[in-house]
């Protein structure tokens, strides 16, 4: 098996090609069927466009998703693909890196399959460091069956499942991902290409588990949720772009800065009337998460201020690294194993 460098100095066992691809070489004879206008067409032409720059072998690239809108990704990739259960994208993905060192891994789910009944699975996934990549396409609404509410929809939304308005508090999955000890979380939108592209590559080069959020328009059960931050004449003033090691200033002059407030949080100041050095530079390599868990804070249901791009972007061994680092000591120590012996170890009985 080669062993490579990826782009921030991991080791990586993933085969490369000396086959110069294209973004044709990865779309397959499908016929894509998303409603018209959906974001995930955006999100696919994105990922068919960067996924050649990686120079990965396709027999040696996996998508894995669960079940919805989204979970059709893996039909319209010309890769090796599993559309799995619900919620269950990330253990099965889990199982498929940890024992095969030579594959990228990629979960493609939504909001309602990856933050309710897959919950579970993926904050896991997240603290185990499993070397995988998620991108989680997060549109606030059921959009496969068809416009009930989801763990992301805002308190009072008007659904067919909650006519008078929605009672739950949403999830925050920057949030959760940061909470949960994730060593790679972003969030970017399906109409910025450009962004949405230089994050997914920033991921595809993380070592263990990168989750990107992706703000998706459904326009047909949740049309404009996202306007905010796509409209030119307000974008500017509610978008935060993060970058590692600048100050984190924005608004359509750079205007406005983020300062540490009273309360330990990040407040929102204008630029002209606070010390610069006051002025929070963002550092998503900080071991401890607390700027960036400050950072995901600063957004809200009616956009007022939303953070894009990489909150977090640390090193840790990852879950399949260590794994094979533990059976290797335990060949060493132990000789190799004997799955024969092992089960038929203890009380056992033969019937017949």
């Amino acid at each position: 098996m080669t062993e490579l460098l990826n782009g921030d100095g991991a080791l990586s066992l993933v085969p490369k090609t000396d086959v110069k691809q294209t973004a044709k070489d990865f779309k397959t004879d499908q016929e894509v069927r998303w409603c018209p206008g959906c974001g995930d067409y955006a999100i696919l032409a994105a990922v068919q466009g960067f996924l050649p720059e990686l120079g990965l072998r396709r027999e040696n690239i996996t998508f894995v998703s669960g079940i919805g809108c989204s979970s059709r990704f893996p039909y319209y990739m010309n890769t090796y693909g599993f559309h799995s259960i619900h919620g269950r994208a990330p253990a099965i993905a889990t199982g498929l890196a940890a024992s095969r060192p030579d594959l990228s891994v990629w979960v493609v789910t939504g909001d309602g399959d990856a933050l309710s009944i897959g919950g579970n699975h993926l904050i896991h996934a997240l603290r185990r460091n499993v070397n995988l990549k998620i991108l989680l396409f997060n549109n606030r609404i059921y959009g496969l069956t068809k416009g009930q509410y989801s763990p992301t929809s805002e308190v009072g939304k008007i659904t067919k499942s909650t006519p008078m308005g929605s009672l739950d508090s949403p999830f925050n999955p920057i949030s959760l991902a940061i909470g949960a000890e994730g060593t790679f979380v972003a969030r970017t939108i399906d109409s910025d290409r450009k962004h949405l592209q230089s994050v997914l590559r920033a991921a595809a080069q993380h070592e263990g588990t990168a989750l990107v959020e992706i703000y998706q328009n459904c326009n047909i059960f949740n049309d404009g949720a996202f306007d905010p931050l796509k409209d030119a004449a307000v974008r500017d003033d509610v978008t935060v772009r993060l970058e590692h090691g600048e100050p984190i200033l924005f608004g359509a002059e750079r205007q406005k800065a983020l300062v540490r407030g009273a309360n330990g949080g990040f407040e929102v100041a204008e630029a002209a009337d606070v010390d610069p050095a006051s002025i929070v530079v963002h550092d998503a390599h900080n071991p401890d998460p607390s700027q960036a868990f400050a950072l995901s804070r600063l957004d809200s249901p009616a956009f007022e201020h939303t953070p894009i791009g990489i909150f977090r972007q640390v090193a840790r061994p990852s879950y399949d690294q260590l794994m094979r680092e533990q059976m290797e000591e335990a060949v060493e120590q132990q000789g190799p194993g004997d799955l024969a012996a092992l089960l038929g170890s203890g009380d056992t009985w033969r019937i017949g």
